[in-house]
């Protein structure tokens, strides 16, 4: 019987410490290889194609130049937001003035849940690759730090992560 008590509690130390150790191994190769794997932020088109290649930054996160309606507007790309979000002075400098009504559309933040209007963009364009009519939300400029690029375009091309870089094509 001691024997049976004395391996119960030799499992149960290993169990508690094993995964720990395994995650810190694991965790501390994987920053290791993201650190080297981190470049500035730069985009790149690859010639006689529709597709484009952005780093991630420095940061961590992947940020695009790009175009609404043929004026330039700056966005983190973002798979975790449902549409495009423009903060409110950028949709003014587009022409787009939401009225106090218009924030209808309840949405969750990092910063709390928020009221947002909802909008469609005619033409949003990262690089070479255009999408038409496009759903996004204007959202008080307290509410978000920067312009995301959501799904609501990113469902419309081909995307993929692979080395520290996002390659998106259409």
């Amino acid at each position: 019987m001691r024997s049976v008590i004395a391996f119960a509690v030799v499992a149960l130390v290993a169990a508690g410490t094993i995964p720990r150790l395994y995650t810190r191994t694991h965790d501390g190769a994987a920053a290791s290889i993201n650190l080297a794997q981190a470049a500035p932020p730069a985009e790149t088109t690859n010639a006689n194609s529709r597709s484009m290649t952005i780093r991630r930054g420095d940061n961590g996160h992947f940020n695009v130049e790009g175009s609404i309606d043929g004026r330039h507007m700056e966005f983190l790309i973002d798979t975790g937001a449902s549409v495009i979000a423009l903060r409110e002075r950028d949709a003014a400098s587009l022409g787009i003035h939401p009225s106090e009504r218009d924030y209808s559309a309840l949405v969750s933040t990092a910063n709390g849940t928020v009221r947002a209007a909802r909008i469609e963009l005619n033409r949003v364009e990262i690089g070479p690759l255009t999408v038409y009519n496009v759903a996004a939300l204007v959202l008080p400029d307290e509410a978000l730090g920067q312009n995301l690029l959501g799904m609501s375009f990113l469902s419309r091309v081909r995307w993929e992560q692979q080395n520290g870089q996002l390659v998106l094509a259409q």
